[in-house]
């Protein structure tokens, strides 16, 4: 990567992991546009001094407009961070076809969209990164997470076949794989006591993650401090 400011998407930043990642980056001085599913979570991103964009990562029509407004305004982005995503609690038998294609359109469908548009001017200028937020849940499969386990081991796959191609053009693209972190998504799966006791059972630290300390491996991705590591699920 070049040294300096950089121009960087973040997807889902106006809450949650993407929020924290979004603040700490434009803290550093950089360019952050950001997404966000709502008018209101636009104008907060507007508010907080970044570039915010209403994006439905559902919806190819939306995406396909979002990506050419950035084309049109925008085709200097040199980072992308591939945050925002969702969960639909359902065992197997129990999944609706229509939820399982929801979270893989928004899990990682988007972000390869998203990814592959932004990619050749990242090989052109010979330079950029891409952190997909994948999970913990990506190798270690958990009930009634059928959809959200399978989206994000594919997010770590592609996270390898793009190292594989863009690599020689000092493009690095990496994931990080935490385990849940307390955000309103990790609350309506591990809110519940019940639910929650066996998980942090399992985790050495005995508690859950926060976003600051996830952001805090983004931001290490994105700058110039990891530009020899790439292709990597760091979990």
């Amino acid at each position: 990567m070049n040294n300096g400011l950089h121009k960087i998407l973040v997807t889902g930043a106006s809450r949650g992991i993407g929020h924290e990642i979004a603040l700490d980056l434009k803290k550093q001085g950089h360019i952050v546009l950001g997404t966000a599913t709502s008018d209101t979570g636009k104008d907060s991103l507007l508010n907080e001094g970044m570039v915010g964009f209403k994006l439905d990562l559902n919806s190819s029509d939306s995406i396909e407009a979002f990506l050419k407004d950035l084309n049109d305004n925008h085709s200097d982005i040199s980072i992308l961070i591939n945050n925002a995503g969702v969960t639909l609690l359902d065992s197997v038998l129990s999944t609706d076809i229509e939820d399982w294609y929801k979270v893989l359109a928004t899990n990682l469908s988007a972000p390869f969209m998203i990814a592959k548009n932004l990619a050749p001017k990242m090989i052109e200028q010979r330079s950029g990164k891409i952190v997909n937020i994948s999970s913990l849940a990506s190798e270690y499969a958990l009930e009634n997470h059928i959809a959200y386990s399978v989206s994000k081991s594919g997010l770590n796959m592609m996270t390898k076949a793009m190292t594989a191609e863009w690599t020689r053009y000092n493009i690095q693209v990496n994931s990080v794989c935490p385990t849940v972190v307390m955000t309103s998504m990790g609350e309506l799966a591990w809110g519940d006591p019940e639910k929650s006791a066996p998980m942090l059972a399992k985790i050495p630290l005995g508690r859950f993650g926060q976003p600051t300390e996830i952001a805090d491996l983004v931001l290490f991705l994105s700058s110039n401090a990891s530009d020899f590591i790439c292709g990597q699920s760091i979990f």
